[in-house]
């Protein structure tokens, strides 16, 4: 994908300039123009749920999200979209359209033609990915964010835009590491999570933008292939211990970081979205629920599984960014200001991810 498609040429659409164009000269007033959106946005006082589009939806969050969603709100009330083809599942089990973080009109277009009151913005390239292929990381995870946050604010949207551990830098406090704190991540990723973090509460205190992030840990799934992070072995080794007996790590066996299970990922996400603003005594918070090494949860995983065998071949690249990140995540705020609080300890989780990934045949679970 290129940013020139989004940036190039660009002239005003539905009323708006986006951010891309301002560096030309032109000004804009979101306040103003965020008024006048008031006619194409739903409000809650016209509809009992919210509607929501998530990008990047077909990523590791993005279908648990839309299937939690669509329980609290309504099946139709939430369109999930990506560039990619969906699987039959994903397609028959709620609406499904093509969007491009990198069109801007597209974005318009499906926010005011199905009447979207919140936008949840997953379209991104992880860390590993992302330090391979850096222009396209810059321009889906920095100039995709830049569209979504001039569309939300033309149209008076609640935006949701997760960051992560990866936000941190080897000067960061890293036991534990508080909401504020010196950053300074050295990963394209980072940076551009640092960027949509400092944008968003910007455009909130600016503009009015009712913008929300939460920093995501380490997210451990069982339904999805891992999807190029630093956090990728405690998902991969569960199929290989179902499926082979056999695991290669790629980090050191006493690298800590923060992890959470999928469900209290999605949780947090819901009740944080549907948090009143006024408990919100900030627009970033840190979640978590554990800290774990490679050797930890290997150990763990024995005592379902004692005849896995792990060996440690470690790969530079992702132990060099996991050596900058957080090792354990202080969510204290999270926690006092709006409730959270985790469901899954690490025994928890090696129990019910083995479940899912099918130990008692030793067979991997399809995804």
């Amino acid at each position: 994908m290129s940013c020139v498609r989004a940036v190039r040429g660009l002239a005003p659409v539905c009323g708006f300039q986006p951010l891309a164009v301002l560096s030309r000269g032109v000004s804009f007033s979101p306040r103003q123009v965020t008024s006048d959106a008031s006619f194409h946005s739903v409000s809650f006082s016209e509809s009992d749920h919210p509607r929501v589009l998530i990008t990047g939806g077909l990523g590791q969050l993005g279908v648990g999200l839309a299937k939690l969603l669509r329980k609290q709100f309504g099946k139709y009330n939430v369109i999930l979209s990506d560039i990619r083809k969906p699987s039959a599942d994903v397609y028959q089990s709620g609406p499904f359209i093509y969007s491009d973080v990198l069109d801007y009109k597209n974005l318009c277009e499906i926010v005011v033609n199905n009447r979207i009151s919140w936008l949840i913005h997953y379209s991104i390239l992880l860390s590993v990915v992302a330090e391979a292929n850096v222009s396209i990381a810059r321009d889906v995870n920095i100039t995709g964010l830049h569209n979504v946050l001039d569309v939300a604010t033309e149209h008076g949207l609640r935006l949701f835009v997760p960051s992560t551990i990866g936000a941190f830098g080897p000067t960061s406090p890293r036991n534990p590491t508080p909401d504020l704190c010196i950053q300074r991540p050295q990963t394209i990723y980072g940076v551009s999570k640092v960027h949509a973090e400092l944008m968003g509460e910007y455009y909130h205190h600016r503009y009015g933008l009712d913008f929300r992030c939460l920093r995501y840990p380490g997210i451990i799934s069982a339904d999805s292939q891992p999807g190029g992070g630093t956090t990728d072995y405690a998902v991969q080794i569960f199929h290989d211990a179902v499926k082979t007996g056999r695991f290669v790590c790629n980090l050191r066996p006493d690298t800590r970081l923060p992890m959470m299970f999928i469900d209290d990922c999605l949780r947090a996400t819901l009740e944080f979205l549907e948090a009143p603003a006024e408990t919100l005594s900030m627009r970033t918070y840190n979640i978590s629920a554990m800290s774990f090494t490679p050797e930890e949860l290997v150990r763990e995983i024995k005592k379902q599984l004692p005849d896995l065998q792990v060996t440690y071949e470690i790969d530079p690249v992702p132990q060099a960014i996991a050596d900058s990140w957080p090792m354990v995540f202080d969510d204290g705020n999270a926690r006092s200001d709006w409730g959270w609080k985790h469901n899954y300890s690490l025994p928890e989780l090696v129990q019910t991810m083995l479940k899912f990934t099918g130990s008692d045949s030793r067979m991997a679970r399809a995804n």
